[in-house]
């Protein structure tokens, strides 16, 4: 017999890690079967091993076949030498277990077990993580940046480290040492060194998940984000409607004195949002998307999904935005291809003549 003085360690590590005593030291006796039969011959083709749960002595035995004449040393006894080792009634036939620990036993187990320990935890605190953050996927975390990697960036997200690689970095943000920023958890994904989480701070949805966060009508249900449009970095198109007819969709979305929209841009390292009114009717919602331009006219060409935009020339640059931006995102926006033309050149192209009031045409 002896005793490895684990179950007080063992009790520590369940209170810390979270792993159960008992499933480190039934490990323990698998990984202890295999250590003795490499290094002890007796009884080796039907050895077990015990380890006492509340005391921590361990015991190897042998289980014997009860005969009337032994054949097989290693598997079978007598019924004589049985009935020495267990009180009470033994008859042939009967399987019963007797110690065979050997005195020198203590230190492959002891070794051994410091082995399964390590183990045990390394692959406790990798499931650990998986489990705390596979739930996570497509939800947004708050991490610190800790170091660069080649092109990725190590976010320390406090339970784990997370990557940040170049795909869902944003041109031109600032990921300085000890930046404390929010992130989209995009992928969780085992693999032999750890789980893999990979963040994103381009994700449409980590738009919108900072919306659901920072604006109460969201969360609760009161106003709804329809859909999101994002070029990282530089500006975004939110759409958003309300099942309330007394709440303020936009006005919600952007708080008071503007809090709520400043909060999330701020987050953003000062992205442009523009918060748009949703409608089911195709021409209204393209004429919102174009905020803050005035549509005079929308004419859709369903066949090719394709939406014909005429604003007033004064607003013709502001419609379509540095670059196409704007005009840009109302096509993500709404899902139909735009096209915007001044009210100039749209009355000279259809005649149209000086005074018709082209925002009544069809």
């Amino acid at each position: 017999m002896m005793n490895i003085d684990l179950v007080k360690i063992l009790d520590e590590i369940e209170k810390e890690k979270g792993i159960p005593k008992e499933v480190i030291l039934d490990a323990i006796e698998v990984s202890l079967v295999s250590a003795y039969k490499k290094n002890f011959a007796q009884g080796k083709d039907n050895v077990e091993i015990i380890i006492d749960k509340e005391s921590g002595r361990v015991q190897v035995l042998s289980k014997r076949t009860v005969v009337e004449k032994i054949d097989k040393p290693s598997s079978e006894i007598d019924l004589e030498q049985a009935q020495q080792y267990k009180k009470g009634t033994v008859k042939l036939g009967d399987e019963i277990d007797i110690e065979i620990t050997p005195e020198e036993f203590g230190r492959i187990a002891t070794q051994t077990a410091k082995q399964v320990v390590v183990q045990k935890i390394r692959e406790a605190e990798r499931k650990a993580v998986y489990d705390r953050y596979i739930d996570k996927v497509r939800d947004i975390v708050t991490g610190v940046v800790q170091r660069q990697e080649h092109y990725n960036y190590i976010i320390d997200l406090g339970k784990a480290e997370a990557i940040l690689p170049p795909n869902e970095q944003v041109r031109g943000e600032s990921y300085s040492k000890g930046s404390r920023m929010k992130f989209y958890v995009v992928e969780v994904k085992k693999t032999s060194k750890g789980p893999r989480i990979i963040l994103s701070r381009t994700h449409p949805d980590l738009l919108k998940r900072l919306f659901e966060l920072e604006v109460p009508e969201i969360h609760e249900g009161l106003v709804e984000i329809k859909q999101i449009a994002r070029e990282a970095g530089k500006r975004s198109k939110i759409a958003v409607t309300c099942r309330d007819e007394m709440v303020d969709s936009i006005g919600s979305c952007i708080g008071d004195r503007g809090s709520r929209i400043k909060a999330i841009m701020t987050e953003l390292q000062e992205e442009k949002i523009d918060i748009i009114k949703w409608d089911e009717d195709d021409k209204t919602f393209i004429a919102n998307s174009l905020n803050p331009a005035k549509v005079l006219l929308v004419q859709l060409f369903e066949k090719e999904k394709k939406a014909l935009v005429v604003v007033n020339d004064q607003l013709l640059s502001l419609s379509i935005g540095k670059e196409g931006q704007n005009a840009r995102l109302a096509a993500k926006l709404t899902g139909w291809k735009i096209d915007i033309k001044s009210e100039s050149q749209y009355r000279q192209e259809n005649k149209i003549e000086p005074g018709t009031d082209i925002s009544k045409l069809e």
